[in-house]
């Protein structure tokens, strides 16, 4: 996105400044709005208009000892407070971020990463209420990229004192409101450039939360598993993940198994088309399997985005009831600043 205000921000690492003076740094606004119609053949669509917009806060600073400091403060869709972090960048040892729980926090930046021109099979205004890998994201947390490994290997390992917290503001603290769950941690890792064949990605990530135990309702924790590869030869991307999570419920609903896959074409450098399907199946007293299926097309120019999006959901939200079965099209234009 393209700047639209910048600050002199000389107190960014002010909290840090026991520890090093911190030189001036700068402070970047930028921001976008989403203007769609969204069509729904088999049900009431409503007024089908929609728009959102968002604005995101970034500061950077270097302090004397050569650490760098960087600050992200996120409003997403409509102006809605999203998430604050902070990242302390160590040379030789890595990268420090205290987040408050976003998607792009410890297992959960590879809840889907198959290869798309806009969004998810499920991502563009059609809910499909699936079951994905989420990890630590859920509450604030703290997340190591260490430095020291070989190019192209990134790690990441994110740790939350308490995943169904809430946010917390200074000198505040968040509990657990009806949620189980507690301390966790995630174990992330990626291999591409240099550690793989030209074209070639490969992740897979870890998780593991503590949940309060009763024996009747959860008899163990929370873990998760995901793992997948990408490969772009030419104008072609293919992608195919998995992932599964053990809920640790002790009956009902146990366990839920992804699988999904994309292709992307990119016609030229500003049209790209692409397909892409996500299974998850419900393990249960009865199972049920939601899949979702898009096809897309995006066009991008400048600060402008214009994406179409032919969506089919089969039993959302793990139901088998005729209302489950949906069909929509998204007719989307972004514009950043």
């Amino acid at each position: 996105m393209n700047k639209l205000t910048k600050i002199g921000a000389s107190a960014l690492c002010g909290s840090l400044a026991a520890m090093s003076a911190a030189n001036a740094g700068e402070l970047t606004v930028t921001g976008g709005v989403d203007m769609s119609y969204t069509s729904f053949p088999k049900e009431s669509t409503g007024n089908p208009l929609g728009i959102g917009s968002n604005i995101t806060f970034s500061g950077s600073g270097e302090m004397d000892n050569g650490w760098t400091v960087a600050l992200s403060i996120a409003n997403s869709n409509q102006d809605v407070y999203s998430n604050t972090n902070v990242t302390v960048t160590v040379p030789s040892l890595g990268a420090f971020r205290v987040s408050q729980g976003v998607s792009g926090s410890g297992i959960d930046r590879m809840d889907d990463m198959t290869p798309t021109v806009w969004e998810e099979a499920y991502g563009a205004g059609l809910g499909a209420g699936i079951d994905t890998v989420s990890g630590v994201s859920g509450g604030a947390n703290i997340e190591l990229t260490p430095s020291m490994l070989p190019s192209g290997m990134t790690a990441r390992f994110a740790w939350s004192p308490d995943v169904g917290g809430s946010k917390a503001g200074d000198k505040g603290s968040s509990e657990s409101s009806g949620s189980v769950k507690g301390s966790g941690y995630d174990l992330t890792i990626v291999a591409d450039g240099d550690a793989t064949p030209d074209g070639l990605t490969l992740y897979g990530g870890l998780s593991n939360v503590d949940v309060h135990q009763n024996n009747t309702t959860y008899n163990d924790d929370v873990t998760e598993l995901t793992a997948g590869v990408k490969y772009a030869i030419g104008s072609f991307t293919l992608g195919y993940q998995w992932s599964k999570e053990e809920n640790g419920r002790a009956s009902t609903t146990t366990e839920y198994q992804n699988d999904g896959y994309g292709v992307t074409f990119a016609i030229n450098d500003d049209l790209s088309v692409g397909y892409n399907n996500y299974k998850s199946e419900q393990t249960s007293t009865t199972n049920v399997e939601t899949e979702a299926s898009s096809i897309q097309i995006a066009y991008s120019a400048g600060g402008l985005s214009v994406r179409l999006a032919d969506q089919t959901v089969d039993n959302a939200s793990y139901s088998t009831a005729t209302t489950a079965q949906r069909d929509a099209t998204t007719l989307s234009v972004a514009l950043a600043f």
